[in-house]
């Protein structure tokens, strides 16, 4: 029987150090993040962010913008964040209208504001193993998890299923960064059974309910599930089938409570830090 990797409560502990190390600065971090349109998921992850900031002592600036605002329009809200002293990390929800061309805003926010670590920029540190403002969140939240739970991707061969911008390509930089042998999979990836059996750690972010079946994992690898979707009984569901995996492997994290918690404490990983860059006075000895 796996170990089940718990999320929750790694979170919460994070969580609680970057509270009490809030409460000795003389003024409050500050996360900034607009939504445009009224897309219901959208609202509860922007609702979600701003109540965690709030718990923990952040300041939280929420701009609900109108589906129908001009990119041009958009670009001028960002830009009036990026001047202003007291925001020090910028988050746009996505997906964003049609109209919208998602990379040019993305583009627009500064790099030592991006919470999210979407700028190109910044992914390109990432590329070359330079330093950055921070990293981005599940990639980051995943990689916490696996230090907490003392499991080294040092020399294993760590497959990575879904090449996202936000998790698949980032993630696959992260783990080669600290020495392991990645594979990043794909939907033309070739005889990915061969490929994922393989795997000392697997990771998938692909979206589709148990997608990862018994026969695709190797006896013992530590199993990452980043999808998140409902399957056709309408449950919410991972991309591993959990019930026919979980014997077999070592570690393995739960769809919810695995990654999910991680990514939101990550965006407040980061924030503070983001702050404590712009605001060195207040940590440095």
């Amino acid at each position: 029987m796996a170990v089940i990797i718990d999320g929750k409560a790694v979170s919460k502990k994070i969580l609680e150090q970057v509270k009490k190390e809030t409460e000795g600065f003389g003024k409050k971090p500050c996360l900034a993040v607009i939504i445009v349109g009224g897309d219901p998921a959208s609202k509860i992850y922007v609702n979600n962010k701003r109540k965690t900031a709030l718990e923990l002592g952040f300041e939280s600036i929420v701009k609900e913008l109108p589906e129908n605002i001009s990119e041009s329009g958009l670009i001028e809200e960002i830009e009036k964040l990026n001047n202003d002293g007291k925001v020090n990390a910028i988050l746009v929800q996505l997906p964003l209208p049609k109209h919208i061309n998602s990379e040019k805003i993305i583009e627009t926010i500064k790099p030592g504001k991006d919470v999210d670590c979407f700028h190109p920029s910044n992914v390109g540190k990432i590329a070359v193993n330079s330093e950055v403002f921070v990293y981005p969140c599940t990639p980051k939240g995943i990689l916490s998890l696996l230090e907490e739970y003392g499991i080294s991707v040092e020399g294993k061969n760590a497959v990575v299923i879904g090449r996202s911008n936000i998790v698949g390509r980032p993630l696959s930089m992260m783990l080669v960064n600290k020495n392991a042998t990645v594979t990043l999979c794909h939907s033309k990836t070739q005889n990915l059974k061969e490929i994922t059996k393989s795997a000392d750690i697997l990771i998938s972010a692909v979206g589709k309910p148990k997608f990862i079946k018994r026969e695709m994992v190797k006896d013992g690898a530590v199993v990452i599930d980043v999808g998140i979707t409902r399957d056709e009984q309408g449950k919410l569901s991972g991309d591993v089938d959990f019930e026919s995996v979980k014997d077999t492997v070592s570690f393995i994290t739960p769809v919810p409570g695995g990654v999910g918690p991680m990514t939101i404490c990550s965006l407040m990983q980061n924030t503070l830090e983001l702050f404590k860059q712009q605001n060195q006075r207040f940590w440095k000895k």
